[in-house]
């Protein structure tokens, strides 16, 4: 059942979810706004059981084994997420008796979007990106490997989402949708600016230039660092027009307090 929902806003964009009775939708924690008295709230340490299934259809059995496995697997979850930088707990929202209205909101001024799965294909999204989901939708951490992920940033760590339904996701500024496809079958973007990607688009990470005078005038001058975001095949990429870094550093030049300095990019200053 594809979640009701509706985005409002402008600039600080919130969701409000319209669920109905016995319907569950659950959050990161620190997410939620909102919610009518005959919506529950509960707070788990664990993601929607059987990858994404309702409670009840798992065959994880019963008993002290299935106990084991349960709390293990939680464990695994809270480890990765810890791992990831992610909130450790999730929150659930069950309507009880009736209709029921929830509403979610991301941490930085921007766009909210709603992604609707199918089971075909999975989405991937940046750190901090996710904001609800139906309880089909399951939530897990995709770790980028070793060369591309090192390299970059943002890049090392994403969101995962499978199963069907809906699922919420937020970023910084406006969003861009684009499909490498219409573009030659390869874009690069600023490792800051990706919010999101389908299943079937290759991620990596590419240094910008040589180890010469022009790569170093890009990463010492040009604010971008040492490496690019590469996006690559025939898929849906979300970009968001504002990073969290170039928001960050814009608060600390208007304290009086440029993290970029006069040079920016890889010469930056992090002096508190």
């Amino acid at each position: 059942m594809t979640l009701q929902q509706e985005i409002v806003g402008n600039a600080m964009q919130m969701a409000v979810v319209n669920l109905n009775p016995g319907q569950t939708v659950y959050c990161e924690a620190g997410k939620f706004l909102f919610k009518t008295t005959n919506v529950t709230m509960e707070t788990r340490l664990s993601g929607p059981p059987g990858g994404g299934q309702q409670q009840g259809g798992g065959s994880g059995g019963s008993g002290m084994g299935g106990m084991l496995r349960q709390a293990m697997g939680t464990a695994m979850q809270v480890g990765q997420r810890a791992l990831a930088g992610e909130s450790l707990a999730f929150q659930y929202f069950t309507s009880q008796g009736g209709e029921g209205t929830v509403g979610f909101a991301g941490v930085l001024p921007g766009e909210m979007r709603a992604l609707e799965l199918n089971g075909t294909r999975a989405w991937f999204a940046e750190k901090d990106a996710f904001v609800a989901a139906e309880s089909t939708v399951q939530f897990g951490i995709a770790f980028q490997g070793g060369r591309s992920g090192m390299s970059g940033g943002e890049g090392f760590v994403l969101e995962k989402f499978t199963g069907q339904g809906t699922v919420i996701i937020a970023g910084a500024g406006n969003f861009i949708d684009l499909n490498p496809a219409d573009f030659g079958g390869r874009i690069e973007v600023d490792t800051g600016c990706l919010v999101a990607f389908e299943e079937g688009v290759q991620y990596g990470v590419q240094r910008i230039g040589g180890l010469n005078r022009q790569g170093l005038m890009n990463a010492v001058f040009g604010g971008e660092g040492l490496s690019l975001a590469t996006l690559e095949g025939n898929g849906r990429v979300i970009l968001q027009s504002l990073t969290i870094e170039s928001l960050a550093n814009a608060l600390k030049k208007a304290q009086g307090g440029d993290k970029q300095g006069p040079t920016g990019g890889m010469f930056s200053t992090h002096a508190g």
